[in-house]
């Protein structure tokens, strides 16, 4: 792959719901949840994409992942068009690309203790894996994320939610993946917990080069976390970029509506920036 390829790129992808409703002999209503979307992503990067809730953050992610299908556009990865239909191709794209959903007790099997959950993932991914080995892997990618050796054996009933989410990011990542898919994966944990987990996920990929897709309403944990940020409005791109041009000098209307949202602990900080928002409206 060139150094000029991303890893991840999505090309103008539209998705159009069916909604049911509205009578019998009503014409069905469609409901445009994203609209002409492009994003990318090299390789150890990580963008962050915001919004408000309905802006079309998590359909986005379930279209890189195969879970939802576009109407419209495309997904490349590593610069090839990305074919959901076929069998291989998805298999070695699992292997790449990997998830951590929001909700941290419900994304894992309540009859699966922790260590076998990171095993099963480990043998889905990676292929038949010796036992002696595979357990040395396991307590590895457990310890990776700051659970020690006696959590192996703890259902997830056992575990608090930022440890069952850590549970979670070991599992997605024990077999190495080059980009991992987090959609809304810290906005379910209280906030000290929070930055715990953002901080797992900065070093994890910071260590492994690994590639984030970032999906958030939360600015302040992407302005953090994230060197790219796309905003989405309406399923639609309104505005991207680095880090540091979306939050230092934001040019769409929508963008500093939600920068002006987050709360400012400094009364004086606070009032600068509401004076500075009547000045550019």
């Amino acid at each position: 792959m060139s150094s000029a390829t991303p890893l991840l790129r999505v090309e103008r992808a539209g998705v159009r719901y069916v909604l049911r409703g509205g009578g019998f002999f009503a014409p069905p209503r469609t409901l445009d949840a994203l609209t002409d979307v492009s994003i990318a992503i090299p390789e150890g990067g990580r963008l962050g994409v915001v919004g408000e809730s309905g802006s079309g953050k998590s359909t986005l992610a379930r279209v890189v992942l195969g879970l939802v299908r576009a109407n419209s556009g495309r997904v490349l990865w590593e610069g090839h068009v990305v074919d959901y239909d076929d069998a291989g191709t998805m298999r070695a794209l699992r292997r790449g690309m990997q998830v951590v959903f929001q909700d941290p007790f419900g994304s894992l099997d309540p009859r699966m203790t922790a260590g076998q959950a990171v095993g099963e993932a480990l043998q889905a991914l990676a292929g038949p894996v010796p036992s002696v080995a595979a357990q040395d892997r396991i307590r590895a990618a457990l310890s990776e994320v700051g659970l020690g050796a006696a959590f192996a054996n703890r259902y997830p009933h056992e575990l608090s939610g930022g440890q069952c989410q850590r549970v979670a990011i070991a599992r997605a990542t024990v077999a190495r993946p080059r980009l991992l898919v987090c959609d809304e994966a810290v906005s379910a944990l209280d906030v000290s917990v929070q930055a715990q987990i953002v901080n797992l996920l900065h070093e994890l990929s910071e260590r492994h080069q690994m590639s984030l897709l970032f999906i958030s309403h939360n600015l302040a944990v992407v302005r953090h976390l994230c060197e790219d940020v796309a905003v989405l409005c309406q399923g639609r791109v309104v505005e991207q970029g680095s880090r540091d041009a979306i939050f230092g000098s934001p040019q769409a209307q929508y963008t500093r509506d939600l920068l002006a949202a987050v709360p400012e602990p400094d009364p004086a900080l606070q009032r600068a920036r509401i004076a500075a928002a009547r000045v550019r409206a």
